[in-house]
């Protein structure tokens, strides 16, 4: 179990405290949702989530295997839909491979990023969809 605290500041800014390391983020509500943009909002976060879920989850394989991913590179599109309430609609992930990785690491980490956390939790209506450019 990890517990994170947040606390509203007012503004429609948030502030959330980690409990294990004790790093903190702020949110702000997007410029099209009524607030200012000045921060990830709660749904950036989700977008985060799921690029650095994939990542590491592809990092502790690379790792077992003795494969070098240092360099990888996640870029997220977030989608937002209002079908029938304001959600994510979808989430696009490009990822850019680092050179000198084998070809047999690509079916692996493909399949690890596929099966991470984040994208495991994520509810059926959030369509995800996963592009690799290997170097």
């Amino acid at each position: 179990m990890v517990e994170i605290e947040i606390a509203y500041e007012g503004e429609l800014h948030t502030h959330a405290r980690h409990g294990p390391s004790r790093a903190d983020l702020a949110t702000d509500a997007p410029r099209d949702n009524e607030g200012r943009g000045e921060a990830f909002s709660p749904t950036d976060l989700v977008a985060v989530a799921l690029g650095s879920c994939m990542l590491t989850v592809m990092g502790i394989l690379a790792r077992r295997k003795g494969w070098l991913l240092d360099g990888a590179q996640a870029r997220v599109e977030k989608h937002m839909v209002a079908d029938p309430v304001r959600r994510i609609g979808r989430l696009a992930v490009q990822f850019s491979m680092p050179v000198g990785l084998p070809e047999e690491a690509r079916g692996p980490l493909e399949r690890a990023a596929h099966t991470c956390p984040v994208h495991e939790s994520l509810h059926p209506a959030v369509e995800v969809d996963v592009r690799f450019d290997w170097a």
